[in-house]
């Protein structure tokens, strides 16, 4: 295997972690009662809050993204209630199987893994809810198995339209600071985050961006909880503390990551990563492959996930490409497992880390045997020069 050069991790998160960002991690721990803890938690938790474009509390868990879907419903509902889901892929299809665990029931008002969430059917089926049982619609933003981004506004549209009182929660996971969200203009009573992602952090630390609505429910759901109780770390983040450890080292990098965000712009980071996405998919044109989503109002700006030709195994072809170029691309989950790959263009990427990731698959293609046409790195160059001059 060839272990020469950096390696290219192209996934769709983890993603790279910035030098900045890794230094800010080695600092040495220091005690998290202390007055100098106090201002970094106070810190972090007042500057989380511009990324989701919320002025409400941002609550955070030493844990993976699936600790962030439990405290979410746990938060605000009660065994039996009804959640109403639409099953973009595999993330969507696991928090409603989350659900299903905890006691409450999902409701899925349908299914497409080409596209994002159809808000007319999400509209549908709240009509029908004349009882009032649907309690919360679950929607994944970014869905990162598929590579479709959802139109949030046009769920919280969809919600108001049907005279519906169902709290509208947004797995933002993989989307948070890669794709434009913001909370509070549509109306969004949580978002789930974790920090692998757009965030630019290693794994470890999850997000619940607590709206009133949601907060309110909070105060009579029924689901018992300890560990992912809101109100025991409301009440101690007021002073930038935490009810149990922290993930300090995590909190030191969050701070950096955060302050490069802010830096270069939100609107910029989405703009770059748009472009990436973009160069990507014309790369996939030109090679004559598919992309997997088909609607490009939902092409994601975070990954785009390709199709494989009809008998060729995406996971031999992956294998070739990790062995040969030492660059890991990400592979197909459930229902598409062995026949797509998915090529990560989020966080810390910038042109030429994108040229580099192409060449290692339009290279890879040619020693895996996959039918191709060839040029789609010069296709994804071009794009990238010319809107770079623009």
């Amino acid at each position: 295997m060839n272990r020469t050069g950096r390696h290219f991790l192209q996934i769709p998160g983890p993603s790279p972690v910035p030098e900045a960002v890794l230094a800010a991690t080695a600092r040495q721990v220091i005690d998290h009662r202390s007055p100098e803890f106090g201002e970094l938690g106070t810190r972090v938790l007042t500057k989380i809050r511009k990324i989701f474009k919320t002025g409400h509390d941002v609550v955070i868990y030493p844990a993976s993204g699936t600790g962030a879907w439990e405290a979410a419903l746990s938060n605000t509902l009660s065994p039996g209630d009804k959640i109403m889901t639409y099953e973009t892929g595999h993330f969507a299809s696991l928090w409603a199987k989350l659900a299903r665990k905890i006691g409450l029931v999902p409701v899925i008002a349908g299914e497409n893994w080409r596209a994002g969430v159809d808000a007319n059917a999400i509209e549908a089926e709240l009509r029908k809810d004349t009882q009032r049982e649907i309690k919360a619609v679950c929607v994944v933003h970014n869905e990162t198995s598929t590579g479709s981004t959802t139109v949030i506004k046009e769920v919280r549209d969809a919600i108001d339209a049907a005279g519906h009182p169902a709290l509208l929660m947004v797995d933002s996971i993989s989307g948070l600071a890669s794709a434009d969200l913001r909370m509070d203009e549509w109306g969004v009573d949580v978002v789930v985050a974790g920090s692998q992602k757009g965030l630019m952090l290693p794994p470890g630390l999850s997000f619940n961006a607590v709206g009133p609505k949601a907060l309110a429910a909070s105060k009579s759901s029924g689901i018992r909880r300890s560990y992912w109780d809101w109100g025991e770390m409301l009440a101690m983040n007021r002073t930038g503390y935490f009810p149990y450890t922290p993930a300090t080292n995590l909190l030191f990098g969050l701070d950096t990551a955060i302050d490069m965000l802010l830096a270069e712009g939100l609107e910029n980071v989405f703009a770059r990563h748009k472009r990436m996405g973009e160069a990507t998919r014309r790369a996939v044109q030109s090679w004559g492959l598919e992309n997997l989503c088909a609607s490009p109002r939902h092409f994601s700006p975070v990954l785009t996930t390709v199709m494989m030709p009809e008998g060729h195994s995406a996971d031999a072809f992956r294998r070739k490409v990790l062995e040969n170029f030492n660059m890991s691309l990400g592979s197909g989950l459930s229902k598409v497992a062995d026949r797509v790959f998915r090529i990560g263009h989020l966080g810390e990427i910038n042109e030429l880390t994108l040229v580099g990731t192409l060449a290692g698959c339009e290279m890879g293609f040619e020693l895996a045997g996959v039918p191709h046409q060839k040029g789609g790195v010069d296709t994804a160059m071009r794009y990238l020069a010319e809107t770079s001059a623009a």
